[in-house]
């Protein structure tokens, strides 16, 4: 099957980011992280399917120290969903 791409953009301030960051890794799907800065790209932090608890500890410290010292950052998540799975949500949503 193939997979769609998609990017969700978040803005937040200080501890935040951190909830926010995990809270979509959480979700799954995610392939990489991107923190960009006036448009710059700051960092790039590639996720493999896997990646879970301990794994995840150090990317998000250095999300948390990028953050701090650079203000104004977005966060660039960028996620995958099975071309299947949108075909079946949808349809459930219109035959509910």
């Amino acid at each position: 099957m193939a997979e769609k791409t998609f990017w969700e953009t978040l803005k937040a301030e200080g501890d935040a980011v951190i909830d926010a960051v995990k809270e979509v890794i959480h979700k799954g799907n995610v392939r990489r992280v991107v923190i960009r800065q006036q448009g710059r790209t700051v960092a790039e932090f590639p996720l493999t399917a896997g990646v879970v608890g301990a794994m995840l500890a150090p990317m998000l410290a250095a999300i948390g120290a990028i953050v701090a010292v650079a203000k104004d950052c977005t966060i660039h998540v960028e996620q995958t969903t099975p071309e299947g799975k949108d075909a079946e949500e949808s349809r459930k949503a219109s035959t509910a």
